[in-house]
């Protein structure tokens, strides 16, 4: 894997759009279920992974704001 520091790495993901980090998430996913990969690169391909799912759910919930129950005026949260 390549030694770009936890910052730099968070600060690249922050700049990628939905579909970039989904793409490149998808990516991961199948190197992972390959299995030839050195433990140490699974762990640093899954922290990749972990960190690429934030950025789409962030990305989702900036898109679709507050969840609101359709069926009840009490304002919780929608369960997704």
């Amino acid at each position: 894997m390549d030694s770009m520091t936890q910052s730099a790495k968070d600060q690249s993901f922050q700049e990628l759009s939905y579909e970039q980090a989904r793409d490149e998430l998808v990516r991961v996913v199948n190197q992972l279920e390959q299995g030839s990969n050195t433990l140490e690169d699974s762990l640093a391909l899954w922290e990749r992974g972990e960190a690429l799912a934030r950025r789409c759910e962030d990305w989702l919930d900036r898109r679709e704001g507050p969840s609101r129950c359709g069926s009840c005026r009490s304002g919780h949260r929608r369960i997704r």
